[in-house]
């Protein structure tokens, strides 16, 4: 049909106006190239070129959102655009928007029945939306399509293990690694170790360790590569490569990142409260949340103001309402771009702002490189250094973190005077349950580990093992969080010449009845080069002596922390010979357990580490030094503990 003189006259200006634009963009005039092309996509609303370039335009202004709305109006008008729905995908991404992408991706459908791109892409989003039986098999599909491809095999390694499928995870991952995953190999080979210890499945995985730690000390300062912290960070005992591991992710994150304009904070000591900000997606019935909930609400709201920027779903817990309650503002920032948060966060006038996070699973660290607070620190939820230099400050305390080990932050050091991890008093702990009800013989010495398995290492097994041999009435109660890794760790015994009915297994609970049946332990048995964290405290709490060895990371530094905190530094053995002989020691003499039992439980009310409401005086403490230094116009500076 003929186009009328008014539709000729529109579609006339739309092509100026598109013209218009493609001069702007190239010369990079964002904001008018936007302008332009969105008057053009407006005057031809059914054309998918116009769209497209509006949504590059909005793009290159850090508008995800909005790009990707657009990108997705763009690849609807053409399906056949796949540079549409690829563009889409990635801001719809970028903006947090993973239920958008399912919807755009399920609605239109593939291009064609050997669309592997298709099923990566929908995969993917599924499991930003931890609906993972259902990203399974989306990858599966896109693995079927393109087998050679090794980023999906990656891919499919990470739903397998989001599964608890740590053995099929390894194997995805190693055949990744087969295939090349190019700059991507460092992340990769982390993740393949980390499942394969998640199931105490060894063998080659030790020799995969090797590989990961030399490939980790190869790295250089300037490195950007994606890399796998955390499995450093837990599977490794070099502070040095630790930081080189940590440094590329951070530079690779931080790479595309323009941060906002440099701001001074007007804060000064008894003007006003100092702002404060969290972010975390651990908001709810999680360690972070337990362990940090009571030192939350004593937070002296006279002196600061408190805001947590959530992006983490909500879990409807008891938890998450206490979490609510205890702060000045809860930000629900889950749908917003890394971008859009750091905007937010200056908009609200944050002073310090403090990240939960760390190289932990769905960290926002990217927000942090935006530079939304003139003072930015690391806290709590990841045992290292982040390696980034938009951090100025790793809280921990003298022992997880002594000055002499400052070369290998890239954080100052803020020490906290006692212990870095706070704890919750208010934690409920019922009468203990039978020994029966709970698969452990009546008589035995119990011997337990609550550790995820992936801290168990062959070196750390043998030692158990040689101790039940000592020990012939004692049994090993193991948290069977993985049935790969107790059905694992039963054959390895086997192998070690002990019998795999002494390792018994204790389901998943949930805190409260998790933490009464601890109370049936007689000692808990650290592990080594990352030890028990939350877990320890747990223990503690319980009233179960803990015995650990100190080690050269602050992950292998936390349970003697813990143990110095609540007054049994007696604990904290200098070698794996030391760890074994005070465990021999203590299964040999009933009366000193329940003397160490006794003092535990005496230290719920007296000791400083189940103090939260001095944990809240320490660490503000801490704040108000980091914040006064930038009042001062003093650079960042490590903090000794202030006795």
């Amino acid at each position: 049909m003929p186009q009328s003189g008014s539709q000729t006259r529109l579609a006339r200006q739309a092509h100026r106006d598109s013209q218009l634009g493609q001069a702007h963009a190239s010369a990079r005039r964002w904001p008018a190239a936007g302008q332009a092309f969105g008057r053009a996509a407006r005057l031809q609303p059914h054309d998918a070129v116009y769209a497209l370039n509006h949504a590059r335009a909005l793009h290159a202004q850090g508008h995800e959102l909005e790009a990707g709305l657009e990108a997705r109006r763009s690849f609807e008008l053409n399906p056949g655009q796949l540079a549409a729905r690829d563009f889409a995908v990635d801001c719809l991404q970028r903006a947090q928007r993973h239920a958008d992408v399912v919807e755009m991706l399920r609605s239109v459908g593939p291009s064609s029945d050997r669309d592997w791109a298709h099923h990566t892409l929908l995969g993917n989003a599924l499991l930003h939306l931890q609906r993972t039986t259902e990203a399974v098999s989306a990858l599966l599909d896109a693995v079927a399509r393109r087998p050679e491809h090794a980023p999906l095999h990656y891919n499919l390694g990470q739903a397998f293990a989001d599964l608890n499928l740590n053995q099929e995870a390894a194997q995805c991952y190693g055949t990744a690694l087969l295939l090349g995953m190019g700059k991507f190999e460092l992340s990769a080979l982390g993740k393949a170790c980390l499942s394969a210890r998640m199931a105490c499945a060894w063998g080659e995985a030790e020799t995969d360790l090797d590989r990961l730690h030399a490939a980790a000390s190869a790295l250089q300062a300037e490195s950007h590569v994606p890399t796998a912290p955390f499995a450093h960070a837990v599977l490794g005992d070099d502070r040095a490569a630790q930081l080189l591991v940590a440094r590329s992710l951070s530079n690779f994150l931080a790479q595309d990142v323009r941060p906002l304009p440099a701001v001074r904070s007007d804060w000064q000591p008894g003007a006003r409260m100092l702002r404060i900000g969290y972010v975390s997606c651990d908001f709810h019935a999680h360690a972070t949340a337990m362990l940090m909930a009571e030192m939350l609400e004593h937070h002296d709201h006279s002196k600061v103001e408190i805001s947590l920027y959530s992006h983490g779903a909500p879990d409807g817990s008891p938890m998450r309402d206490r979490i609510e309650a205890a702060c000045h503002r809860f930000i629900d920032v889950r749908s917003l771009s890394d971008q859009q948060v750091a905007e937010r966060i200056r908009a609200d006038g944050i002073d310090l702002l403090v990240d939960l996070k760390g190289h932990t699973r769905d960290n926002r660290l990217r927000v942090f490189a935006y530079r939304p607070a003139p003072v930015q620190a690391s806290f709590l939820g990841f045992p290292g250094s982040t390696g980034a230099g938009f951090i100025d400050y790793l809280i921990g305390d003298p022992v997880v973190t002594p000055l002499e080990h400052a070369a290998d932050y890239s954080e100052k050091l803020a020490q906290m005077p006692t212990c870095y991890q706070p704890n919750d008093r208010l934690r409920s702990l019922g009468e203990a349950p039978t020994r029966a009800s709970q698969g452990l013989p009546a008589e035995a010495l119990v011997l337990c580990s609550f550790n995820h398995p992936y801290k168990i290492s062959p070196a750390v097994f043998d030692s158990w093992c040689r101790l039940l041999q000592k020990l012939p009435q004692a049994v090993l109660w193991l948290l069977e969080s993985s049935p790969q890794a107790l059905a694992n760790l039963r054959a390895e015994a086997t192998r070690r010449g002990v019998d795999p009915a002494r390792l018994v297994g204790a389901q998943w609970l949930p805190a409260a009845p998790h933490l009464t049946r601890l109370q049936l332990a007689d000692l808990f048995l650290d592990t080594w080069p990352c030890n028990a964290h939350t877990t320890a405290s747990d223990a503690l709490w319980a009233g179960v002596p803990v015995i650990t060895v100190l080690g050269e990371t602050f992950a292998a530094r936390v349970c003697a922390s813990l143990l110095q905190a609540v007054g049994l530094p007696e604990l904290v053995s200098r070698d794996v010979a030391d760890y074994e002989a005070t465990v021999i020691d203590l299964a040999a003499d009933a009366a000193r357990r329940q003397s160490l039992r006794d003092r535990l439980i005496d230290a719920r009310q007296q000791s400083p580490l189940f103090n939260a409401a001095r944990s809240a005086r320490d660490i503000e403490a801490l704040y108000f030094r980091m914040a006064l230094r930038h009042t001062e116009h003093l650079p960042p500076e490590h903090l000794p503990s202030q006795h």
